[in-house]
């Protein structure tokens, strides 16, 4: 990824947070529009990277519309072959189907999640990766 762009995402998140942290919906909400412009502007390009979208889903309050944007992030993810992308985009997604009652499409992401996550070395993703789908899978 690009590493202005990249610091960029990154200074954009902390600020996110920070307004989160604030309360303040004016300054989140301008924080929130500059990430989505520039994930816009490097759309299917060569500076656009899964996690730009990611980081924009992260902060998407609506969550039908957060997993609109991780599924392109996953799309981005499996376009660079990585696993790490692919193992906690998909992961976030089953939390979302989760929540939205989709237990079916939660176990269908968490099951992709899982594969891809077997050769990254975040073990915390795995194991939360693996715990959650042994308790959809077993109940």
């Amino acid at each position: 990824m690009n590493t202005k762009i990249y610091k960029r995402v990154h200074t954009l998140a902390e600020s996110l947070m920070s307004a989160v942290q604030k309360k303040d919906q004016t300054l989140f909400d301008n924080h929130y529009s500059e990430l989505k412009t520039v994930c816009e502007e490097h759309e299917n390009s060569d500076k656009d990277h899964p996690v730009q979208w990611e980081t924009l889903a992260d902060f998407t309050e609506d969550r039908a519309l957060a997993i609109t944007i991780y599924d392109k992030a996953l799309i981005k993810a499996k376009a660079i072959k990585s696993r790490d992308f692919q193992s906690s985009i998909g992961f976030s997604i089953a939390t979302l189907k989760l929540d939205l009652g989709d237990k079916t499409s939660a176990i269908e992401y968490l099951s992709q999640a899982q594969i891809s996550s077997k050769r990254i070395p975040d073990y915390d993703l795995k194991d939360e990766i693996n715990d959650l789908l042994d308790k959809l899978t077993n109940s």
